[in-house]
């Protein structure tokens, strides 16, 4: 995708998912859709880092956020040059920056070598296109999943991937992924992949978890809260952010004591004891 000064554009992005419908979106809508994702400032962002792509773009990102990145367990990410391929898998409180936090982490330790699997809407960004496999399994993508995941797995490539698809939400009074899927799991062990375990510490606004409750409640399918993810990246900026490496979980561990399912959970209480 070609950088322009209007990258990113709500206009073409409606009209990309909805089709002719789009034109019947209120012209109030979508101006008010430009100031949530503050479609000025990010374009602003991108057409400066224009050049840039990959760990060096996201690096620029934690620069522009002002992000502050603590790392425990460093000494826990494996050897670069041990010839082994990775899971990395975390949880995903912040449903943004802290995938971009994570991925100029590992990026810089592995060479720029991981894929992330994520929203095919983050597709939008070039700067992250290039290191990453979209997916978007409640669009017409759906029906491609499993090879989108298989070419992932398939790569030489460690892969980046948060299980719980969706961030955190507030669960019974604490901030916590929803439940994570197997696929992780699944995959891992089909290409003998170690998972590497890491916990993110930071939390979204409690304006945004009240949203996404009362959405729950009300049986809304549509992910409303997702369209203030950008407005919570920018209420995060100038934080510091703690990021726990855990030890590698070899694939072996993994066996038929447990379903699939039962293992992602295990893997998903190692990270919260992080």
């Amino acid at each position: 995708m070609e950088v322009t000064e209007n990258t990113i554009d709500i206009d073409k992005i409606l009209k990309d998912k909805m089709g002719d419908k789009a034109r019947y979106v209120p012209g109030v809508l979508t101006r008010w859709l430009r100031h949530i994702i503050h479609q000025k400032e990010v374009n602003a962002f991108l057409w400066e880092h224009k050049d840039h792509i990959g760990v060096e773009w996201l690096e620029d990102c934690v620069k522009y956020l002002d992000m502050t990145l603590k790392i425990e367990g460093a000494e826990n990410l494996p050897d670069k040059n041990d010839g082994k391929l990775y899971t990395f898998v975390s949880n995903h409180p912040l449903g943004g920056i802290d995938g971009v936090a994570l991925g100029a982490v590992i990026g810089k330790h592995y060479d720029g070598n991981f894929r992330y699997l994520v929203n095919d809407l983050l597709m939008n960004l070039p700067g992250l296109a290039p290191l990453c496999i979209p997916i978007n399994k409640t669009g017409h993508q759906s029906r491609n999943f499993p090879a989108m995941v298989e070419a992932g797995f398939n790569s030489d490539n460690h892969m980046l991937m948060f299980p719980a698809g969706l961030c955190s939400r507030r669960i019974k009074g604490r901030i916590h992924d929803i439940p994570w899927t197997k696929t992780f799991v699944t995959k891992s062990v089909e290409y003998h992949r170690d998972i590497v375990p890491i916990h993110f510490g930071g939390q979204n606004s409690n304006f945004f978890y009240n949203l996404a409750n009362i959405s729950k409640r009300l049986g809304i399918k549509f992910n409303i809260a997702m369209l203030f993810l950008v407005d919570e990246m920018y209420k995060n900026v100038h934080k510091e952010f703690t990021i726990k490496i855990g030890k590698p979980i070899p694939w072996q561990t993994f066996d038929k004591s447990k379903t699939p399912k039962q293992w992602a959970l295990y893997v998903e209480d190692k990270v919260y004891e992080l």
